[in-house]
């Protein structure tokens, strides 16, 4: 059968995308690109935010709208099916199955039955088709969230924190290595928290260490660190190692203790002050990048203040804004929302423009050293590779490095190169032949 997926939402959803992909090829079936081709489309959903709900909700619509050619089966799967199943069924008669999360343990046999062919029923035991950049991964640490933030949702749809077991990450490490990836990025709900739920301690470090022993990786980064959980020893083993690099994705959402308080977040402005204020010590190379929110409820001027102070004294490489919006069933729901949105974006904006200078300032004091940069694409209009240096996560929000060069190269190469000037948020640069 002629199978189109559509992937939705962010790289751990992905990474559920790829198990699926590589259900169905090991059951025989044909995956197309082009879904006018499909007799069937799966659609993996995010049902984080409104706005992944608005564009789940869009592709479903315009995605049905496919069932006037050849395609003749629309299913639906990923938290939006988890969060709103019981609705969706009423909403969308068009869709033949929703597929909540909690169902992948049976997906084979629910995909079996409604399209009427035979797709086994090992999900998740069947190895990963990679979607993406071939010399590129993601290793899904761990699935879940215990934290309880007062404004998310994602241990509604996810549960609680459940760990992977570290010999099976460490086999699927091996196995990428093994087919060509060269950068492995580590992604969780919480990274930083991985195997805590198993015996109460930190397991990172300890997972770290054996991937960073694995030949054939030249990159290893972790993504969604949370502030709290960055002991010494996770620092430490980043300094003393092979390829992981000192990459410090750390979404500390506020930088007022009153709003951290109210948004139920562990910990406190002075530690995250004191962390990156260790990290950047021991690892001066280090990148630091975070996300804030702005216009929670309750937050004041003087609240807003301390979270742009923060912003200036710590000095992160990256940084992302959202504007609060109320999410069902979380304990922020209740609250007034009292920020009006005007001032919610008057507020992100500020934050940006600060932002944009620091980072700004930053990359100009890269200009004239050298860096090792992951060539990805080559952009015919300048004549130029476009890659990424170690300053930049694979996720298409931090930035790139455009290269000249005279030399010919292929997407996955690392090349040496020497940055001539900053460009926003990107370097531009020379081969170093």
């Amino acid at each position: 059968m002629k199978i189109g997926v559509i992937s939705l939402g962010c790289a751990k959803n992905l990474v559920d995308t790829e198990y699926l992909l590589g259900l169905l090829k090991e059951s025989g079936q044909e995956i197309v690109k082009d879904r006018y081709e499909a007799e069937a489309v799966i659609v993996n959903t995010c049902g984080f935010i409104e706005s992944a709900k608005v564009e789940a909700i869009n592709t479903i619509l315009d995605t049905a709208d496919l069932k006037e050619h050849c395609m003749k089966k629309l299913i639906v799967m990923g938290c939006l099916a988890q969060r709103y199943k019981k609705d969706l069924i009423e909403e969308f008669p068009e869709v033949d199955r929703f597929i909540a999360i909690d169902e992948y343990g049976n997906l084979g046999n629910i995909l079996s039955e409604v399209l009427g062919v035979h797709i086994a029923n090992t999900y998740g035991k069947t190895t990963r088709m990679l979607s993406a950049k071939p010399w590129m991964a993601y290793l899904r640490i761990a699935d879940g969230c215990d934290n309880k933030c007062s404004y998310c949702a994602i241990p509604l749809i996810r549960g609680p924190l459940r760990s992977f077991d570290e010999d099976s990450l460490v086999e699927e490490a091996e196995r990428l290595a093994s087919i060509g990836v060269k950068e492995l990025n580590l992604i969780a709900q919480d990274s930083s928290r991985y195997g805590y739920d198993l015996d109460h301690q930190l397991h990172l470090s300890s997972l770290l260490k054996r991937l960073d022993a694995i030949e054939g990786f030249h990159w290893i980064r972790v993504l969604y660190l949370y502030p709290d959980e960055i002991p010494d020893d996770l620092i430490d083993t980043m300094k003393n190692s092979r390829h992981i690099l000192p990459y410090f994705d750390i979404p500390i959402q506020h930088g007022s203790d009153r709003m951290l308080r109210a948004m139920n977040r562990r910990g406190n402005r002075e530690l995250i002050l004191e962390r990156t204020r260790r990290i950047r010590r021991e690892l001066p190379e280090a990148v630091l990048r975070t996300t804030l929110i702005t216009g929670f409820p309750g937050e004041s001027e003087e609240d807003h203040e301390d979270n742009l102070s923060l912003v200036k004294a710590v000095e992160w490489d990256h940084l992302g804004v959202f504007t609060y919006s109320k999410e069902e069933d979380t304990p922020a729901f209740d609250l007034e929302d009292d920020v009006p949105a005007e001032v919610k974006e008057e507020r992100r904006k500020e934050i940006m423009l600060v932002q944009e200078e620091i980072a700004h300032n930053r990359l100009v004091q890269r200009e004239g050293t050298e860096d090792e940069v992951l060539v990805e694409s080559y952009d015919p209009l300048t004549e130029m590779y476009i890659g990424r240096s170690a300053l930049y996560a694979p996720d298409n929000i931090d930035g790139c490095v455009r290269i000249h060069t005279d030399s010919v190269h292929e997407a996955g190469d690392f090349v040496k190169v020497k940055y001539r000037r900053a460009s926003g948020q990107n370097m531009i640069a020379d081969e170093v032949i």
